[in-house]
């Protein structure tokens, strides 16, 4: 099948070489313009389009979709079927009708739940236990086309938003591949969402990092997972301000006041959460520093047993 591949970050290489290595021809790779990065600000190619050169393919990168330039490219391209994954930018209808098989998209969740820019992370803060890959048609709506085809996968409770990431990623690519056989041999059975069961991803923001204590270790211990690696949840330790990478749900009770510091030594950081229970930090990042071990934090910062510890605002 003549295919256009549309996409951009990591997550979305996984599905571009499955449709490559399937035997498809992709006549054309859509992606985000290169942009500076750090310091030097030096032009940084998306992982789609280092995918993409390295297969010998073409690559086009408007910075608009709705100027005309994009709807030329297609149409000289003549592509079957367009698939979208984690993209970057919404289709206008003029794109979404042009190819005879459609416009398809991988969405890292089980939709209708968690339409939107981060489904992954908020599965995770709101503490889901499944999540999955969804391939949908696409529609001038946020994630709302039909859909095709889904694959669910348990989330572990000390999984991170990163290891998941990296999962459904790999998830996507052979759903995908099946997809596209269904569709070009006339099997595919296009299902339309529940309405009722939508839920929204929005994008993340600093303004989610601060850990408040006096919420349970099972929602303190999801926002540190959730919000890994970016944009991190913080909290202010020894008067520090730090990203909390990893933190561990003990089990332990005890009848203090929330953010009450228990232990605080080389066996590791454990502090009373807002339901009575122990949550353990076990790896952190100070402001300017590299990420450490907490024990290895309070060698320098020692923080005494009975410290109350409040949110940062």
């Amino acid at each position: 099948m003549r295919i256009v591949f549309m996409g951009t970050p990591d997550f979305a290489v996984s599905s571009l070489r499955a449709l490559a290595g399937a035997g498809h021809e992709v006549c054309g790779v859509f992606t985000q313009p290169d942009k500076p990065k750090n310091r030097g600000m030096k032009l940084q190619q998306s992982p789609v389009k280092q995918c993409a050169l390295e297969l010998g393919l073409p690559v086009y990168q408007p910075a608009k979709l709705r100027d005309g330039e994009a709807l030329s490219i297609l149409r000289a391209l003549k592509p079957d079927l367009i698939a979208v994954a984690a993209y970057g930018k919404l289709l206008p209808a003029d794109i979404l009708e042009l190819p005879p098989l459609g416009c398809v998209n991988v969405h890292s969740s089980l939709l209708p739940k968690y339409r939107g820019a981060a489904p992954i992370n908020w599965a995770i803060l709101n503490g889901e236990e499944e999540t999955g890959v969804t391939i949908m048609y696409m529609a001038e709506g946020m994630d709302t086309g039909d859909i095709l085809a889904q694959a669910g996968t348990p989330i572990d409770i000390n999984e991170n938003a990163a290891q998941l990431f990296d999962r459904l990623a790999e998830m996507g690519g052979p759903l995908l591949v099946d997809t596209v056989r269904d569709l070009e041999l006339g099997k595919a059975r296009p299902v339309p969402q529940d309405e009722s069961l939508a839920t929204h991803a929005p994008m993340l923001s600093r303004e989610q990092s601060p850990m408040d204590w006096t919420r349970t270790a099972r929602q303190l211990h999801d926002q540190v997972r959730g919000l890994y690696p970016w944009p991190a949840a913080t909290a202010v330790l020894g008067g520090v301000r730090c990203k909390i990478l990893r933190t561990a749900l003990t089990g332990e009770t005890v009848n203090k006041a929330a953010g009450t510091v228990l232990q605080a030594d080389k066996k590791g950081l454990k502090i009373t959460c807002g339901d009575g229970r122990t949550l353990e930090i076990s790896e952190l990042q100070p402001d300017g520093k590299k990420a450490m071990a907490a024990s290895a934090f309070l060698l320098g910062r020692p923080i005494p047993a009975g410290t109350i510890l409040t949110k940062q605002e």
